[in-house]
């Protein structure tokens, strides 16, 4: 099934959920297959740069029929700068689909103990950044287990602006839960979300992470270094080329970002 997955996910294309298919797959048994997919990414030449939580916006549950946050490896080679890169070919994803997320760096190793206070005296940075996400089980029909073996459907992250986080770290407490965003694509309006969609809160959605992995016999903790992608803070829009995407963040001092897909 790793070989399958890591197969699809790096050769732009799809193939049928593996839940759906003689014996089936639980979530559990999906976070067995996580570790192997990453050795296959690593023997390509990639580097683990942190990870990606999917599912914590709740509105959105519904219509993946997934119920419950699960997570994915990003790496170095599917990691950008959105000063550096303002184009993003959609050539490699298959369906693929913007998200907006809260991006956290980690300055320090959190543990499951903390409180979002404590947590937050281990982050270094945050940022506005976009994910693209992408589907190699046709039409997005999968289940939870599916979106782990398919590493958290991870395509690419490109990150906006970083801001030091323990300079204001009571401001950014404050906003972090009660921010808006606005999603557009060529200047039209497509969605607004609002940051207690995401299990509360970006901080909120890392909290959970860290549990998570606190029980996950499987594999590592967050360590100091990684970057975390929160989930997207609106639905998950088809993209297409040509178009160009811009989330515009309002209640928090964080930077408009904008996209355009070749």
């Amino acid at each position: 099934m790793a070989t399958e997955a890591f197969a699809a996910l790096v050769g732009g294309r799809q193939i049928s959920p593996f839940s759906s298919r003689p014996g089936g797959l639980s979530v559990d048994d999906a976070y067995r297959l996580t570790p192997l997919v990453r050795q296959m990414y690593e023997a390509s030449g990639a580097k683990p740069a942190g990870r990606k939580i999917g599912f914590t916006n709740r509105t959105i549950w519904t219509q993946y029929g997934v119920y419950a946050p699960i997570w994915g490896y990003v790496f170095d080679r599917s990691l950008h700068d959105l000063a550096a890169v303002d184009t993003l070919s959609l050539a490699p994803f298959s369906e693929p689909r913007i998200e907006p997320e809260i991006v956290f760096g980690l300055s320090a190793a959190p543990s499951a103990q903390m409180d979002e206070t404590a947590l937050s005296s281990c982050i270094d940075w945050v940022a506005l950044g976009f994910e693209i996400v992408q589907s190699i089980f046709p039409g997005w029909k999968f289940s939870a287990a599916d979106t782990v073996a398919a590493n958290g459907v991870h395509g690419a992250l490109l990150i906006g602006p970083r801001h030091p986080f323990a300079p204001q770290s009571a401001e950014w407490q404050r906003t972090l839960p009660a921010f808006r965003i606005d999603l557009s694509c060529g200047g039209r309006p497509i969605d607004r979300g609002h940051a207690e969609n995401v299990l509360g809160g970006p901080l909120s959605a890392l909290r959970h992470l860290v549990g998570l992995l606190a029980n996950d016999p499987f594999n590592p903790p967050l360590a100091a270094g990684e970057i975390v992608s929160t989930g997207t803070l609106t639905k998950a829009m088809p993209v297409a080329a040509g178009e160009t995407w811009t989330a515009v963040p309002t209640g928090i001092a964080l930077d408009e970002i904008r996209l355009r897909f070749v």
